[in-house]
């Protein structure tokens, strides 16, 4: 099975960072986990606040461990909301169910990990993270 190397990890949080300096985003935090929900990698930048490693960890855990971005995290949270509360139950309170956890795939298409960005608007997390993911030659899905 594939995995993201600690090389492209690395890539992904600087080719993310990279993109919110050339969007002029507020300050962000970049996450990358492996396909376990393990964290590979993180970067908070100056100016970003202490909490925000949470954030961005469950926005990637919630990706990765459901399987499914952030965006449609969300769509099921709100037609669904007994059963994303019970999800985030079984994982510990773990799971951020909003834009900007990423999905992150290798060319096969199998799922080999997830990125969370967290510090600026949800859109422009996902925006951020999928240069990233893209920038290290791999697939992002938001």
């Amino acid at each position: 099975m594939a995995e993201i190397s600690l090389t492209r990890a690395r890539t992904i949080i600087r080719k993310t960072l990279q993109k919110g300096r050339e969007m002029n985003l507020k300050p962000l935090s970049v996450v990358v986990l492996d396909a376990g929900g393990h964290v590979k990698a993180f970067e908070r930048e100056d100016g970003a606040p202490p909490g925000r490693f949470d954030i961005a960890q469950g926005k990637a855990y919630g990706a990765v461990m459901l399987g499914m971005p952030g965006s449609a995290q969300m769509a099921r949270a709100e037609q669904q909301p007994y059963f994303m509360a019970a999800v985030n139950g079984l994982y510990g309170g773990k799971v951020v169910p909003v834009p900007g956890g990423v999905l992150v795939k290798a060319r096969n298409g199998a799922v080999i990990g997830a990125v969370g960005v967290t510090g600026d608007t949800s859109d422009n997390d996902v925006t951020a993270a999928l240069s990233g993911i893209e920038g290290a030659g791999l697939i992002g899905e938001g």
